[in-house]
């Protein structure tokens, strides 16, 4: 695969006729100037003669902005919509990502789109600067990558997989480099943990947008989590949900079973501890089914492969991917709401845990159609988190496994 180029000389410049979007503003109904523009964008260009032309910029902001992605605007993953441009207190202009933008911008190794627009009478103009993120690597990083590379060809290999046509050679290595920095941080801290008082490990996470699980919790048909292995979990659920008595005996964790078995056991045992309960992966349905209709709150780790007996194959990163469907079923079955979750650790050293907004999941007539786009949707919901902080997803896994071909039989002639 072709090196990418350094993401620093990205630049994208547009210019559009004002005359072009006073028809467009003249001509639409206003749903139609929803579907490009954000409703703050509509109130922030006024009324006034400067509407068109206020416009106008923005129009040109956004078009700038889609010509640093050639490739995902050409394959429609972002859109004009994808982007708005909003001024600050100072009247400085800012973009503002959707969801769909920010996945592309974590692709890329973005950290931000600078904007700078003007106009004149006759027509508007806008240049969009890409602001390349470059991940700091701990010395502990670039020591183990050299010395001590558990998995590393796994490691590059999946990074590559997922970065490699958008970003060098250089910042994928560096991403792998903080990537062993981060795993030697957690082996550390499943050490330092239980020497822990109940009040430091508090003081050593938080828990961000609590108030989505809370109302979907109160909808009574229990909730469904889907995660991933991101951060360090066990201190981010440990302490984080320690600060909300009322989740206490709420909590049960879907997990494999550890190898070697005294760290399987010292792993449940931690859980129990805080609080949580743990059902196995396998041959748990109804036990799960059972916890959802007493309104619990299952968690359920999604970024592992699955084979063709547990999972189907779907997207995940652009590549093919066995992931379980046993999540879709059970989102079905039981109609409980889908929050995806994840766990980082900030530069301060403190663990945040964050609950997304519940999904919206997918119906189909077709149950096997439906299992299949609710499974992608799950996919794609984990592929944004893990771009946010990439150097803490669990990298060292083979997550894109072949399956197995089928065998085909041969009658014997006659």
């Amino acid at each position: 695969m072709p090196e990418a180029p350094a993401t620093s000389a990205r630049c994208g410049i547009d210019t559009v006729e004002i005359a072009r979007i006073e028809r467009l503003v003249r001509e639409s109904p206003p749903e139609d100037l929803l579907k490009l523009y954000s409703p703050d964008e509509l109130r922030e260009s006024g009324d006034g003669p400067g509407r068109a032309a206020s416009l106008a910029a923005r129009f040109a902001a956004k078009e700038a902005c889609l010509k640093l992605f050639p490739r995902e605007t050409a394959l429609n993953l972002v859109t004009a919509a994808d982007f708005a441009v909003i001024r600050d207190a100072y009247g400085a202009p800012h973009v503002t990502c959707s969801p769909a933008a920010n996945a592309v911008l974590g692709r890329h190794r973005i950290k931000s789109i600078g904007l700078s627009l003007t106009h004149d009478r006759g027509s508007a103009s806008a240049v969009a600067l890409a602001e390349p993120e470059q991940i700091p690597v701990p010395l502990s990083g670039k020591i183990i990558f050299q010395l001590f590379p558990v998995r590393r060809r796994v490691v590059l290999d999946n990074l590559r997989r997922v970065f490699g046509a958008t970003v060098p050679e250089e910042e994928i290595r560096r991403i792998a480099q903080a990537h062993y920095a981060h795993l030697w941080r957690l082996i550390w801290e499943f050490v330092v943990f239980p020497w822990l008082t109940p009040a430091q490990r508090a003081a050593r996470a938080w828990v961000e947008n609590p108030e989505t699980i809370i109302a979907a919790h109160a909808r009574g048909k229990g909730v469904i989590v889907v995660t991933g292995h991101f951060g360090n979990w066990e201190v981010s659920t440990a302490a984080g949900i320690a600060s909300f008595p009322q989740a206490q005996g709420k909590f049960y964790f879907v997990r494999r079973p550890f190898k070697p078995r005294w760290l399987d056991a010292v792993i449940i045992r931690r859980f129990r501890q805080a609080g949580f309960g743990v059902l196995p992966k396998s041959g748990s349905l109804e036990a799960i089914l059972e916890r959802l209709n007493a309104g619990d709150i299952v968690v359920f780790p999604f970024d592992q492969h699955a084979g063709p007996r547990d999972g189907v194959r779907v997207e995940f990163f652009g590549h093919a991917a066995g992931t379980f469907r046993s999540v879709a079923l059970i989102a079905q079955a039981s109609g409980a709401p889908v929050l995806p979750a994840s766990s980082w650790r900030g530069p301060d050293g403190r663990h945040v845990l964050r609950f997304e907004d519940p999904l919206e999941l997918v119906q189909r007539e077709d149950v096997g159609e439906e299992i299949r786009a609710n499974t992608r949707l799950f996919n794609a919901s984990l592929e944004r988190i893990i771009l946010r902080h990439p150097e803490q997803w669990w990298w060292v896994h083979r997550r894109w496994k072949e399956w197995p071909a089928k065998k085909t039989r041969i009658a014997r002639p006659s």
